[in-house]
Protein backbone atom coordinates (compact mmCIF):
# COMPACT_ATOMS: atom_id res chain seq x y z
CA UNK A 1 0.00 0.00 0.00
CA UNK A 2 1.29 3.44 -0.88
CA UNK A 3 1.39 5.83 2.09
CA UNK A 4 -0.83 8.88 1.91
CA UNK A 5 1.11 12.06 1.26
CA UNK A 6 1.78 13.93 4.49
CA UNK A 7 0.85 17.58 4.49
CA UNK A 8 3.18 20.22 5.84
CA UNK A 9 3.24 20.39 9.65
CA UNK A 10 1.53 23.31 11.30
CA UNK A 11 4.00 23.52 14.17
CA UNK A 12 4.94 27.10 13.32
CA UNK A 13 1.60 28.46 14.55
CA UNK A 14 2.22 31.24 17.08
CA UNK A 15 1.05 31.03 20.67
CA UNK A 16 -2.04 33.10 21.43
CA UNK A 17 -1.72 33.11 25.20
CA UNK A 18 0.88 34.56 27.52
CA UNK A 19 3.78 32.08 27.20
CA UNK A 20 1.73 29.06 28.33
CA UNK A 21 3.93 26.53 26.57
CA UNK A 22 6.82 27.22 28.96
CA UNK A 23 4.96 25.29 31.66
CA UNK A 24 3.94 22.34 29.49
CA UNK A 25 5.84 19.07 29.96
CA UNK A 26 8.08 17.88 27.16
CA UNK A 27 6.42 16.31 24.14
CA UNK A 28 6.41 12.50 23.77
CA UNK A 29 9.68 11.18 22.36
CA UNK A 30 8.20 10.28 18.97
CA UNK A 31 10.75 8.74 16.64
CA UNK A 32 13.02 7.79 19.51
CA UNK A 33 11.44 6.27 22.62
CA UNK A 34 7.65 6.11 22.40
CA UNK A 35 4.94 3.52 21.86
CA UNK A 36 5.11 4.41 18.15
CA UNK A 37 8.53 2.72 17.96
CA UNK A 38 7.53 -0.66 19.43
CA UNK A 39 6.07 -2.48 16.42
CA UNK A 40 8.31 -0.68 13.93
CA UNK A 41 11.41 -1.75 15.87
CA UNK A 42 10.01 -5.28 16.23
CA UNK A 43 9.51 -5.49 12.46
CA UNK A 44 13.04 -4.21 11.88
CA UNK A 45 14.46 -6.80 14.30
CA UNK A 46 12.77 -9.46 12.15
CA UNK A 47 14.48 -8.12 9.05
CA UNK A 48 11.37 -6.55 7.49
CA UNK A 49 12.56 -3.85 5.06
CA UNK A 50 11.45 -0.26 5.47
CA UNK A 51 11.64 -0.11 9.27
CA UNK A 52 14.25 1.19 11.72
CA UNK A 53 15.12 -0.55 14.97
CA UNK A 54 15.03 2.60 17.11
CA UNK A 55 14.65 0.59 20.33
CA UNK A 56 17.76 -1.55 19.70
CA UNK A 57 15.86 -4.83 19.92
CA UNK A 58 17.85 -8.03 19.38
CA UNK A 59 17.62 -9.67 15.97
CA UNK A 60 15.07 -12.46 16.04
CA UNK A 61 12.97 -14.80 13.94
CA UNK A 62 9.91 -14.39 16.13
CA UNK A 63 8.63 -11.46 18.20
CA UNK A 64 5.57 -11.42 20.47
CA UNK A 65 4.51 -7.96 21.66
CA UNK A 66 2.29 -8.05 24.74
CA UNK A 67 0.39 -4.81 25.27
CA UNK A 68 -1.15 -4.53 28.74
CA UNK A 69 -3.75 -1.77 28.62
CA UNK A 70 -3.29 0.65 31.52
CA UNK A 71 0.05 -0.62 32.87
CA UNK A 72 1.97 2.48 33.90
CA UNK A 73 5.67 2.00 34.61
CA UNK A 74 5.40 3.55 38.07
CA UNK A 75 2.59 1.13 38.94
CA UNK A 76 4.60 -1.87 37.74
CA UNK A 77 7.54 -0.80 39.93
CA UNK A 78 5.29 0.09 42.87
CA UNK A 79 3.49 -3.26 42.76
CA UNK A 80 6.50 -5.47 41.96
CA UNK A 81 5.72 -7.75 44.92
CA UNK A 82 2.75 -8.98 42.89
CA UNK A 83 4.84 -9.81 39.81
CA UNK A 84 7.59 -12.31 40.64
CA UNK A 85 8.16 -13.30 37.01
CA UNK A 86 8.21 -9.76 35.62
CA UNK A 87 10.36 -8.64 38.54
CA UNK A 88 12.95 -11.27 37.62
CA UNK A 89 12.88 -10.02 34.01
CA UNK A 90 13.45 -6.44 35.13
CA UNK A 91 16.33 -7.48 37.38
CA UNK A 92 18.02 -9.35 34.53
CA UNK A 93 18.61 -6.21 32.47
CA UNK A 94 18.08 -5.74 28.74
CA UNK A 95 21.17 -4.06 27.37
CA UNK A 96 20.53 -1.06 25.12
CA UNK A 97 16.77 -1.60 25.02
CA UNK A 98 15.10 1.25 26.95
CA UNK A 99 13.11 0.26 30.01
CA UNK A 100 10.55 3.08 29.69
CA UNK A 101 8.61 4.65 26.82
CA UNK A 102 6.31 7.61 26.36
CA UNK A 103 2.68 7.05 25.51
CA UNK A 104 1.15 9.12 22.77
CA UNK A 105 -0.65 12.33 23.65
CA UNK A 106 -3.30 12.29 24.94
CA UNK A 107 -2.36 9.32 27.14
CA UNK A 108 -5.45 7.41 26.14
CA UNK A 109 -6.02 4.09 24.40
CA UNK A 110 -7.29 5.43 21.08
CA UNK A 111 -4.31 7.74 20.53
CA UNK A 112 -1.63 5.39 21.87
CA UNK A 113 -2.90 2.21 20.20
CA UNK A 114 -3.10 4.09 16.92
CA UNK A 115 0.50 5.25 17.36
CA UNK A 116 1.48 1.70 18.30
CA UNK A 117 -0.27 0.25 15.26
CA UNK A 118 0.92 2.79 12.69
CA UNK A 119 4.28 3.96 14.03
CA UNK A 120 3.02 7.55 13.79
CA UNK A 121 2.26 10.38 16.20
CA UNK A 122 -1.36 11.40 16.74
CA UNK A 123 -0.97 14.48 14.56
CA UNK A 124 -0.49 12.13 11.62
CA UNK A 125 -2.85 9.23 12.32
CA UNK A 126 -5.55 11.64 13.46
CA UNK A 127 -6.90 9.82 16.51
CA UNK A 128 -6.27 12.73 18.86
CA UNK A 129 -8.47 11.75 21.81
CA UNK A 130 -11.06 9.40 23.26
CA UNK A 131 -13.72 11.39 21.48
CA UNK A 132 -13.08 14.40 19.28
CA UNK A 133 -14.78 16.72 16.84
CA UNK A 134 -15.45 15.52 13.31
CA UNK A 135 -15.35 18.88 11.48
CA UNK A 136 -17.14 17.47 8.42
CA UNK A 137 -20.20 16.52 10.47
CA UNK A 138 -19.80 19.17 13.19
CA UNK A 139 -20.31 16.51 15.84
CA UNK A 140 -18.22 14.78 18.47
CA UNK A 141 -17.31 11.21 17.50
CA UNK A 142 -15.87 8.38 19.56
CA UNK A 143 -12.49 6.91 18.65
CA UNK A 144 -12.62 3.73 20.73
CA UNK A 145 -15.73 1.63 21.19
CA UNK A 146 -18.56 3.64 19.65
CA UNK A 147 -17.51 5.00 16.28
CA UNK A 148 -20.00 7.20 14.49
CA UNK A 149 -21.67 5.65 11.45
CA UNK A 150 -20.64 8.66 9.41
CA UNK A 151 -16.92 8.09 10.00
CA UNK A 152 -14.97 5.63 7.83
CA UNK A 153 -12.08 4.27 9.96
CA UNK A 154 -9.79 3.86 6.97
CA UNK A 155 -10.39 7.39 5.77
CA UNK A 156 -10.02 8.87 9.24
CA UNK A 157 -6.69 7.02 9.65
CA UNK A 158 -5.47 6.53 6.06
CA UNK A 159 -1.90 5.33 6.59
CA UNK A 160 -0.91 1.67 6.23
CA UNK A 161 -0.38 -0.06 9.56
CA UNK A 162 2.80 -1.83 10.60
CA UNK A 163 0.91 -5.11 10.30
CA UNK A 164 -0.09 -4.40 6.70
CA UNK A 165 3.46 -3.45 5.74
CA UNK A 166 5.04 -6.42 7.52
CA UNK A 167 2.59 -9.09 6.32
CA UNK A 168 4.34 -9.42 2.95
CA UNK A 169 7.53 -10.52 4.70
CA UNK A 170 6.61 -12.37 7.92
CA UNK A 171 3.58 -14.04 9.43
CA UNK A 172 1.54 -11.42 11.31
CA UNK A 173 -0.93 -12.46 14.00
CA UNK A 174 -3.11 -10.61 16.49
CA UNK A 175 -4.30 -12.54 19.55
CA UNK A 176 -7.09 -10.69 21.30
CA UNK A 177 -10.71 -10.75 22.38
CA UNK A 178 -13.45 -11.62 19.86
CA UNK A 179 -15.26 -8.29 20.17
CA UNK A 180 -12.25 -6.41 18.82
CA UNK A 181 -11.70 -8.54 15.71
CA UNK A 182 -13.61 -6.25 13.36
CA UNK A 183 -14.00 -3.16 15.51
CA UNK A 184 -13.62 0.28 13.98
CA UNK A 185 -10.55 0.83 16.14
CA UNK A 186 -8.95 -2.33 14.72
CA UNK A 187 -9.85 -1.35 11.17
CA UNK A 188 -8.43 2.11 11.69
CA UNK A 189 -5.11 1.39 13.36
CA UNK A 190 -4.48 -2.34 13.85
CA UNK A 191 -5.64 -3.85 10.56
CA UNK A 192 -3.56 -6.45 8.77
CA UNK A 193 -2.46 -10.04 9.28
CA UNK A 194 -4.43 -12.85 10.87
CA UNK A 195 -6.71 -12.30 13.87
CA UNK A 196 -6.99 -15.11 16.44
CA UNK A 197 -9.66 -14.77 19.12
CA UNK A 198 -9.86 -16.21 22.61
CA UNK A 199 -11.63 -15.03 25.75
CA UNK A 200 -9.66 -16.13 28.82
CA UNK A 201 -5.98 -15.41 29.37
CA UNK A 202 -5.23 -19.17 29.37
CA UNK A 203 -6.98 -19.58 26.03
CA UNK A 204 -5.11 -16.61 24.58
CA UNK A 205 -1.71 -17.95 25.60
CA UNK A 206 -2.57 -21.38 24.15
CA UNK A 207 -3.74 -19.74 20.93
CA UNK A 208 -0.56 -17.68 20.75
CA UNK A 209 1.66 -20.73 21.18
CA UNK A 210 -0.25 -22.63 18.50
CA UNK A 211 -0.18 -19.69 16.08
CA UNK A 212 3.56 -19.14 16.42
CA UNK A 213 4.64 -22.79 16.45
CA UNK A 214 6.59 -23.64 13.31
CA UNK A 215 6.54 -20.10 11.92
CA UNK A 216 9.85 -19.20 10.34
CA UNK A 217 9.34 -15.46 10.71
CA UNK A 218 6.55 -14.16 12.94
CA UNK A 219 5.29 -10.90 14.43
CA UNK A 220 2.57 -11.30 17.05
CA UNK A 221 0.49 -8.73 18.92
CA UNK A 222 -1.03 -10.02 22.16
CA UNK A 223 -3.56 -7.70 23.82
CA UNK A 224 -4.53 -7.74 27.51
CA UNK A 225 -7.31 -5.40 28.68
CA UNK A 226 -8.30 -6.72 32.12
CA UNK A 227 -5.94 -4.45 34.04
CA UNK A 228 -7.40 -1.30 32.52
CA UNK A 229 -10.96 -2.44 33.22
CA UNK A 230 -10.18 -3.16 36.87
CA UNK A 231 -8.45 0.20 37.23
CA UNK A 232 -11.34 2.19 35.82
CA UNK A 233 -13.87 0.41 37.98
CA UNK A 234 -12.01 -0.07 41.25
CA UNK A 235 -8.87 2.07 41.02
CA UNK A 236 -5.27 1.12 40.37
CA UNK A 237 -4.58 0.93 44.12
CA UNK A 238 -7.35 -1.62 44.67
CA UNK A 239 -7.06 -5.35 45.45
CA UNK A 240 -8.94 -6.00 42.19
CA UNK A 241 -6.25 -4.20 40.18
CA UNK A 242 -3.49 -6.07 42.01
CA UNK A 243 -5.24 -9.35 41.23
CA UNK A 244 -5.27 -8.53 37.52
CA UNK A 245 -1.60 -7.57 37.72
CA UNK A 246 -0.89 -11.01 39.18
CA UNK A 247 -2.88 -12.54 36.31
CA UNK A 248 -0.79 -10.57 33.82
CA UNK A 249 2.40 -11.84 35.46
CA UNK A 250 1.14 -15.41 35.15
CA UNK A 251 0.08 -14.85 31.54
CA UNK A 252 3.50 -13.57 30.48
CA UNK A 253 5.18 -16.42 32.35
CA UNK A 254 3.01 -18.92 30.42
CA UNK A 255 3.91 -17.22 27.15
CA UNK A 256 7.59 -17.55 28.01
CA UNK A 257 7.12 -21.26 28.67
CA UNK A 258 4.99 -22.07 25.63
CA UNK A 259 6.20 -19.85 22.77
CA UNK A 260 9.09 -21.26 20.69
CA UNK A 261 12.39 -21.00 22.54
CA UNK A 262 14.29 -17.84 21.66
CA UNK A 263 11.19 -15.83 20.75
CA UNK A 264 11.65 -12.19 21.70
CA UNK A 265 8.87 -11.17 24.09
CA UNK A 266 8.17 -7.49 24.62
CA UNK A 267 5.83 -6.19 27.31
CA UNK A 268 4.59 -2.63 27.09
CA UNK A 269 1.42 -0.57 27.55
CA UNK A 270 -0.60 2.21 25.96
CA UNK A 271 -0.79 4.48 29.03
CA UNK A 272 -0.58 4.53 32.80
CA UNK A 273 -3.22 5.46 35.34
CA UNK A 274 -3.92 7.23 38.61
CA UNK A 275 -6.88 7.25 40.98
CA UNK A 276 -9.15 10.29 41.25
CA UNK A 277 -11.14 10.64 44.49
CA UNK A 278 -14.87 11.19 44.16
CA UNK A 279 -14.59 14.71 45.59
CA UNK A 280 -12.30 15.70 42.72
CA UNK A 281 -14.59 14.54 39.90
CA UNK A 282 -15.97 17.92 38.93
CA UNK A 283 -18.78 19.03 36.62
CA UNK A 284 -17.23 21.99 34.84
CA UNK A 285 -20.37 22.63 32.80
CA UNK A 286 -21.96 24.04 35.96
CA UNK A 287 -19.65 27.08 35.72
CA UNK A 288 -20.74 29.42 32.88
CA UNK A 289 -17.31 31.03 32.64
CA UNK A 290 -15.72 27.67 31.75
CA UNK A 291 -18.01 27.04 28.79
CA UNK A 292 -18.52 30.59 27.51
CA UNK A 293 -18.45 30.53 23.71
CA UNK A 294 -17.95 26.74 23.63
CA UNK A 295 -19.83 24.83 20.92
CA UNK A 296 -18.57 21.30 21.66
CA UNK A 297 -16.75 19.55 24.49
CA UNK A 298 -14.83 16.29 24.02
CA UNK A 299 -11.80 14.31 25.14
CA UNK A 300 -11.11 12.63 28.48
CA UNK A 301 -11.99 13.87 31.97
CA UNK A 302 -8.25 14.44 32.43
CA UNK A 303 -7.66 15.94 28.96
CA UNK A 304 -10.58 18.05 27.79
CA UNK A 305 -11.01 19.42 24.25
CA UNK A 306 -13.07 22.62 23.99
CA UNK A 307 -14.27 23.76 20.55
CA UNK A 308 -15.47 27.34 20.18
CA UNK A 309 -18.56 28.63 18.39
CA UNK A 310 -16.33 30.97 16.39
CA UNK A 311 -13.21 29.07 15.36
CA UNK A 312 -11.27 32.22 14.49
CA UNK A 313 -12.08 33.96 17.78
CA UNK A 314 -8.57 34.37 19.18
CA UNK A 315 -9.77 36.69 21.91
CA UNK A 316 -12.36 34.11 22.94
CA UNK A 317 -9.71 31.45 23.28
CA UNK A 318 -7.55 33.68 25.44
CA UNK A 319 -10.54 34.52 27.67
CA UNK A 320 -11.40 30.84 28.01
CA UNK A 321 -7.83 29.87 28.94
CA UNK A 322 -7.78 32.69 31.50
CA UNK A 323 -11.10 31.55 32.99
CA UNK A 324 -9.88 27.99 33.47
CA UNK A 325 -6.62 29.17 35.01
CA UNK A 326 -8.51 31.46 37.36
CA UNK A 327 -10.75 28.56 38.45
CA UNK A 328 -8.16 25.80 38.83
CA UNK A 329 -4.78 27.52 39.01
CA UNK A 330 -1.81 25.15 39.08
CA UNK A 331 -4.06 22.10 39.22
CA UNK A 332 -4.32 22.12 35.43
CA UNK A 333 -2.49 23.00 32.24
CA UNK A 334 -4.69 25.23 30.07
CA UNK A 335 -3.45 25.87 26.53
CA UNK A 336 -4.57 26.39 22.96
CA UNK A 337 -4.34 24.21 19.89
CA UNK A 338 -1.47 26.40 18.69
CA UNK A 339 0.39 25.90 21.97
CA UNK A 340 -0.01 22.11 21.73
CA UNK A 341 1.20 22.02 18.14
CA UNK A 342 4.12 24.35 18.82
CA UNK A 343 5.06 22.19 21.81
CA UNK A 344 5.06 19.03 19.67
CA UNK A 345 2.50 17.23 21.83
CA UNK A 346 0.83 15.67 18.77
CA UNK A 347 4.02 15.46 16.70
CA UNK A 348 3.73 16.98 13.25
CA UNK A 349 0.08 17.74 12.55
CA UNK A 350 -1.56 17.20 9.17
CA UNK A 351 -3.85 19.96 7.95
CA UNK A 352 -6.79 17.52 7.99
CA UNK A 353 -6.15 16.63 11.62
CA UNK A 354 -5.74 20.10 13.14
CA UNK A 355 -9.50 20.91 13.28
CA UNK A 356 -10.11 17.71 15.24
CA UNK A 357 -8.01 19.15 18.09
CA UNK A 358 -9.74 21.44 20.58
CA UNK A 359 -9.37 25.20 20.22
CA UNK A 360 -8.57 25.11 23.94
CA UNK A 361 -7.34 22.10 25.90
CA UNK A 362 -7.38 21.44 29.63
CA UNK A 363 -5.01 18.79 31.02
CA UNK A 364 -5.15 17.83 34.70
CA UNK A 365 -1.93 18.11 36.72
CA UNK A 366 -3.34 16.83 40.02
CA UNK A 367 -5.74 13.91 40.74
CA UNK A 368 -8.66 15.73 39.14
CA UNK A 369 -11.31 14.71 36.60
CA UNK A 370 -13.42 17.20 34.64
CA UNK A 371 -16.84 16.36 33.23
CA UNK A 372 -19.48 17.98 31.06
CA UNK A 373 -22.55 16.34 32.58
CA UNK A 374 -24.71 17.71 29.77
CA UNK A 375 -23.29 15.07 27.45
CA UNK A 376 -21.91 12.19 29.56
CA UNK A 377 -23.82 9.56 31.46
CA UNK A 378 -23.96 9.87 35.27
CA UNK A 379 -22.04 6.57 35.53
CA UNK A 380 -19.01 8.31 33.99
CA UNK A 381 -18.46 10.04 37.33
CA UNK A 382 -18.08 6.63 39.01
CA UNK A 383 -14.78 5.92 37.23
CA UNK A 384 -11.93 5.73 39.76
CA UNK A 385 -8.76 5.04 37.77
CA UNK A 386 -8.19 7.62 35.03
CA UNK A 387 -5.68 8.78 32.44
CA UNK A 388 -5.28 11.06 29.44
CA UNK A 389 -3.11 13.87 30.75
CA UNK A 390 0.60 14.68 30.76
CA UNK A 391 1.67 13.51 34.20
CA UNK A 392 4.39 10.91 34.48
CA UNK A 393 1.99 8.40 36.03
CA UNK A 394 -0.16 8.53 32.90
CA UNK A 395 2.38 8.95 30.12
CA UNK A 396 5.30 6.69 31.13
CA UNK A 397 4.92 3.01 30.26
CA UNK A 398 7.31 0.08 30.67
CA UNK A 399 9.21 -1.82 28.01
CA UNK A 400 10.42 -5.26 29.07
CA UNK A 401 12.43 -7.31 26.59
CA UNK A 402 13.48 -10.93 27.07
CA UNK A 403 13.60 -14.28 25.28
CA UNK A 404 11.08 -17.07 25.75
CA UNK A 405 12.35 -20.24 27.41
CA UNK A 406 10.06 -22.38 25.29
CA UNK A 407 10.36 -26.11 25.83
CA UNK A 408 13.95 -26.10 27.00
CA UNK A 409 14.79 -28.29 29.97
CA UNK A 410 14.24 -26.60 33.33
CA UNK A 411 17.27 -24.75 34.66
CA UNK A 412 19.05 -26.27 37.62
Amino acid sequence: MTPVRVSEPTSSAPSLTDAPARNLPAAPAFGDRSVAEVLTSAAASLGVPGFENRLHLPASKRVCVVLADGLGRNLLKQKSAHTPFLRSVMQSGQGQVPVALDSAFPSTTAASLASFGTGLAAGQHGMVGYDVLDPDQDRVVNMLGGWDAGVDPQQWQPFPTVFERAADHVEVTTVSLPQFSDSAMTRAALRGGRYVTATTSHARTAAAAEAMAGADGSLMYFYVNELDKAGHRHGCQSPQWEHQLEELDATVKRLSATLPAGTTILLTADHGMLDVPESQRIDYSADPDLIAGVRHTAGEPRMVHLYLEEQDDDAGRVRLVDAWRARFGERIWAFTREDAIAGGLFGEVRAEVAPRIGDVMIAAREPLALYDTRRVRPTALEVVGQHGSLTRAEREVPLLCFQADGKRAPRS
